[in-house]
This record gives C-alpha cells, sequence and structure tokens, in this order.
C-alpha cells in the first residue's frame, strides 16, 4: 500500500498527528488544520491522533480543552505508531513532540518508507517560545519537510543554527502560533479581572510558587473589586509536559485567599475572553494575549533569567514587578518586538500560514526523497543511538528485540497490565522521585 495518495476534490485530505503531552496535542491539532492546504475543491480534511504513551499522555478532559475533534484517536507506542504509518495512507504527518522523539521517528520513518514511490510531507516545530536548547533542539527536529518557525526571529535563528553546522535550511518555514485567535480586547469588563497563568516548570521550587501565591493573593486584597484567577494547567492525578512537583493547588490550600480569589481551569481562550490584564513568568499565554491586545505582564519579581523564560521578553515593554502592578500599573507593548514575534496583532494572522500551504501543496504534487536527518550513525554515534534506544529502535531505525508488539490490538489482560504500568510509572515519576530528591539535598 503507497504511503500517500494525493486527495483529490472528493477525497479529504489525510493527516496524522503523533503528540506526546495535551499542549503538544494542541499545538499538533491545529498546526494540521492551519497548513492544511485547500482550494474551492478541496475543503475537507480527515484528522488521525496517535497519542504516544507515557507520563503525559493527555486524559480526556485534556484533550476535550483543545476542542479539535479527530476521526481516530489512539494511544501508542513508538514502534506502533510507524508501523502505522507503514500501513495506512496519509498525505501529511505532523511529529508534536520533544526534539528527541521527533530524531527517533524522522529515522524510523525513512525506515518504513523505505524503497516506496511516494511518501506524506513530515511537518514538524515548536509548540511555542524557544528559550532554552535552541542548537540541541533544531538539530534534533532537522529532517523533516518542513520545520516550522512561530515568528520571524525564529524563522532567522532556525536558518542561521542549520546552516551554521552546514546542514539545509530550506525546510524552515515562518508562520504563527497556531492557537492564536479570539475577540481584541475592547475595555475594561465588570469586574476587573486579573488573571495569572501558571507553567508546570517555572518556577519550580516550593518557596518561589509560594511568594508568587502569596503575591497573587495581596492583590486580591489590595484589589477587592476586582476578580483575581489563578489559570491552572492541569487538575490533580492530571500530566502535562513538563513534571509539576509542587502544585498550586496544594500550596494555595496552606493559604486563605479572600472571596474574590478563585482557581480556574479549561481553554486559555475562553479565559481570555474576560480578562483585563494577563500576568505570567513566560508562559506562551502572553503571547496569546498580546495578540488580543490585552494588557499582559511578564513578572520580573524572580528576576530576569534563562532559566525562568522572561529574557525572551526584554525589550517587549511587558516586563513588571507586582509592586507595580498593585500601584496601577498598565503595560504598554513595544510594537516592534510584538511584530517579530508571531502575534500578528495588526490583523495579518489569517495569512499567516499561507507560505506553509504553498509549499505543502507543491510537496505533495511530486515525489518526495528519503528522510534525511542531520544526525546519522556516522555523524552523531555517540549520541544518536541512545536517542532511537529510548523509542525503542535501532541504529537503522527498525524496532530493537522485545520493542512492543504492533501487530494487534492487545487484548483486556494487556490493557489492564498496560495501565497499571503506567500508572506505576507516573507515580514513580511524580511522587517517588521528587520524595528521593528532596531527601539528597538535606
Amino acid at each position: 500500500m503507497p504511503a500517500s495518495t494525493p486527495a483529490t476534490s472528493t477525497t479529504p485530505l489525510r493527516i496524522a498527528v503523533l503528540a506526546d503531552s495535551d499542549t503538544r496535542w494542541k499545538w499538533g491539532a491545529l498546526t494540521a488544520h492551519r497548513i492544511a492546504p485547500r482550494d474551492d475543491a478541496q475543503e475537507a480534511l480527515s484528522l488521525s491522533g496517535f497519542l504516544l504513551r507515557g507520563r503525559a499522555t493527555p486524559t480526556p478532559r485534556q484533550l476535550a480543552e483543545v476542542g479539535v475533534e479527530a476521526e481516530s484517536l489512539r494511544e501508542v507506542t513508538s514502534v506502533e505508531f510507524l508501523r502505522a504509518m507503514a500501513e495506512e495512507s496519509y498525505d501529511i504527518v505532523v511529529l508534536a513532540l520533544v526534539g528527541g522523539g521527533v530524531q527517533a521517528m524522522l529515522h524510523g520513518l525513512k525506515r518504513v518508507w523505505e524503497g516506496r514511490a511516494d511518501r506524506p510531507v513530515v511537518v514538524t516545530g515548536y509548540v511555542g517560545v524557544v528559550y532554552e536548547k535552541l542548537a540541541d533542539g533544531l538539530l534534533l527536529r532537522h529532517g523533516a519537510d518542513l520545520v516550522l518557525a512561530n515568528s520571524r526571529q525564529d524563522a532567522e535563528r532556525f536558518r542561521s543554527v542549520y546552516e551554521g553546522v552546514g546542514a539545509d535550511a530550506s525546510a524552515v518555514t515562518e508562520v504563527a502560533l497556531p492557537f492564536l485567535g479570539g475577540a481584541a480586547y475592547e475595555g475594561e469588563h465588570d469586574p476587573y479581572t486579573v488573571v495569572f497563568a501558571v507553567q508546570p516548570s517555572v518556577p519550580d521550587s516550593r518557596k518561589d510558587r509560594t511568594y508568587l501565591l502569596n503575591r497573587l493573593i495581596k492583590h486580591a486584597r489590595l484589589h477587592p473589586e476586582r476578580e483575581v484567577l489563578l489559570k491552572l494547567r492541569s487538575k490533580p492525578g492530571e500530566h502535562t509536559t513538563h513534571i509539576e512537583e509542587q502544585p498550586y493547588q496544594k500550596l494555595v490550600q496552606r493559604l486563605a485567599p479572600p472571596p474574590n480569589f478563585r482557581l480556574v481551569y479549561g481553554n486559555m481562550g475562553e479565559v481570555l475572553d474576560r480578562t483585563d490584564l494577563l500576568v505570567t513568568i513566560s508562559s506562551t499565554a502572553a503571547l496569546e494575549s498580546l495578540h488580543r491586545r490585552i494588557p499582559t505582564v511578564i513578572l520580573t519579581d524572580l528576576g530576569v533569567r534563562e532559566v525562568l523564560g522572561n529574557h525572551h521578553f526584554v525589550g517587549s515593554g511587558c516586563l513588571a514587578s507586582w509592586d507595580q502592578l498593585d500601584e496601577g500599573h498598565r503595560p504598554s507593548p513595544d510594537p516592534g518586538w510584538v511584530a517579530r514575534q508571531g502575534v500578528v496583532a495588526d490583523g495579518s494572522y489569517a495569512t499567516a500560514f499561507d507560505a506553509a500551504r504553498e509549499r505543502i501543496a507543491k510537496l505533495l504534487a511530486r515525489a518526495l526523497p528519503p528522510l534525511t536527518p542531520y544526525y546519522t550513525p556516522a555523524t552523531a554515534p555517540g549520541y544518536l543511538p541512545g536517542i532511537l534506544a529510548r523509542h525503542h529502535l535501532g541504529p537503522d531505525g527498525s524496532p530493537l528485540p522485545g520493542a512492543p508488539a504492533a501487530d494487534r490490538e492487545p487484548g483486556p489482560v494487556r490493557q489492564i497490565v498496560r495501565r497499571a504500568a503506567r500508572g506505576a510509572y507516573r507515580h514513580g515519576v511524580q511522587r517517588v522521585a521528587p520524595v528521593i530528591r528532596r531527601m539528597g539535598e538535606l
């Protein structure tokens, strides 16, 4: 069976998205809709979702929160996904994974599509702001047909890294964040609403998180006429892209917030619909907020540091402290900085994905050469094998002996064992490991 047969006016474009967390499923699924080439005769697309089994596999609630429906949605191992790509027909494959996962899948896909007259177009990219491990992450993504850059600044940086190591930079394609949108801010709500958007891993210490909670609660007490919301990423027991060792839900139980302070979950866009001031350390939610022209603050209370990611916002005009916010400060973003970050608050968002769509349409119209990642057993013999092994793949991209079978659906007993094993693994990562680390610090 061919890997891909170009879609026609009577058949929908077929896109597969492989994601390893709730955030990356959101990016991958929305990106699939943004980049799909369409014309008057080709409007529909068929989206198949694959969730990579692991500690951060999204729950049904997290999937529903994204608001993107898929024709099918299944949990898979890396080897099972590759088997599906060998047996099923798609036009586009979106890899919404961490860098190591992308690299492993590129090598695995190269193997399963070997000798094919055609194959799907492979797309990858980043969920949001790229502020760390730029070279490492980019080179692990090299080999995809399109490496999406969420802004003009990222596109320039990506090309510079690839060209600097002698790698082909032609795959870099400028787009924008796929989840921007919503109505533009038109003025204060009643009540005036302040939203603090948290991040699972920034900051990570109990001390820093407690400080932020105390300042948020203090702001609520100083402004009883305002509604102050703590926007959380996940509910207790759920897992996200990053491990959260000190959940805000538990920390707030030790405090005594006033009645105008609340915890909220749900779709970020819906929360922004009622937001008058968005406050965060460095969350991508800041870009969503700026896109809608909502007053947005990047906190400086814990310093402006690379480890926090808020250094990315230097020059934005959005840096401020809680002391300033308590006194009524309202930020004024720098238009030039905003324009370079792919926020496109100027109304050009509708055309931000045109270049990607045009490029994919051209690729779909011809036979594609084999995938050629920058890393190979010859160029990175001390690095690549370990990355592939974590996904049960050998140096040539083939499954290692003992890798999970993908030739049949698991039976009831196997499903129960899988759930128990995954639960034990998550418990170890989320509960036992942090305790051991803290004991080691004593």
